[in-house]
């Protein structure tokens, strides 16, 4: 009698175990499962202004549910559209609460486009927005933008150029290749940092980075598939250890 009460304890107490074993599996995979935070920028811009006047733009930055209070840089770059190789950039002011200020006044009448460049927990964002100051821009203006070709190359650095392979007929599902060729002083750029930033034009909670490899010198290449069709901008970031930071934007469209 003794030996099957015995014999019923010690299974009782594997069972135990047992279960306890695997709610602590059931929450280490739970763990597991959990999504990186992401570097998140809300970006205020008035939607016009007066000539003269002064714009205060607001980024407000956060990271996961988190205020980043100690952001590496947040600068607005502003440039009257169609002349992005014109631009002007400001330093923000840090407010200590997450947001980042900063004053700018505009002298002349135009549609301005401004980025709010933003690094902290080593990511890199940049959210855009335009402002129309005084009377806009002007129909000559206007027709030079829609000869744009859907992308923008930014101003460079001296010496410094990108050339990206833009993707063709890209499917969603489909693994399509992302490469970039850079040069320095028309020599190959080596071990530079390279991202690709994804983001979607008809869902702006959409909001991707994919790292990308330098497979020959001066090449950078990653693969992506796109799970929805639409259109998406894509901006790939150029940084290295000797304080280069470039950026380049391109419209993908994704069928």
């Amino acid at each position: 009698m003794k030996k099957n009460i015995w014999t019923i304890m010690i299974i009782l107490a594997l069972t135990l175990l047992a279960a306890c074993g695997g709610n602590d599996n059931e929450n280490t995979a739970n763990e597991g499962s959990e999504e990186p935070a992401v570097l998140e920028v809300e970006f205020e811009l008035p939607e016009t202004a007066n000539v003269g006047e002064t714009i205060e733009p607001k980024a407000t930055v956060t990271y996961g549910e988190e205020m980043v209070k100690d952001a590496e840089f947040v600068r607005f770059e502003y440039w009257e559209q169609g002349h992005e190789d014109d631009s002007t950039t400001v330093d923000a002011t840090n407010n200590e609460d997450g947001t980042y200020t900063a004053e700018i006044s505009i002298d002349q009448d135009g549609v301005y486009e401004m980025y709010a460049h933003t690094q902290a927990r080593e990511m890199h964002t940049m959210p855009k927005k335009a402002v129309t100051v005084g009377e806009g821009s002007s129909d000559e203006t206007a027709g030079e933008n829609e000869e744009d070709g859907g992308h923008e190359h930014g101003h460079h650095a001296d010496g410094f150029s990108m050339d990206f392979s833009q993707p063709k007929n890209v499917q969603t599902g489909q693994e399509t290749d992302l490469t970039v060729q850079l040069q320095m002083d028309e020599e190959p750029l080596e071990n530079a940092n390279v991202q690709y930033e994804i983001t979607s034009d008809d869902n702006s909670d959409f909001h991707e980075w994919v790292d990308a490899d330098e497979n020959e010198a001066g090449e950078y290449s990653a693969a992506y598939a796109f799970d929805e069709a639409g259109a998406y901008t894509m901006t790939i970031h150029v940084k290295n250890d000797d304080g280069l930071h470039e950026h380049e934007e391109h419209e993908v469209e994704v069928k």
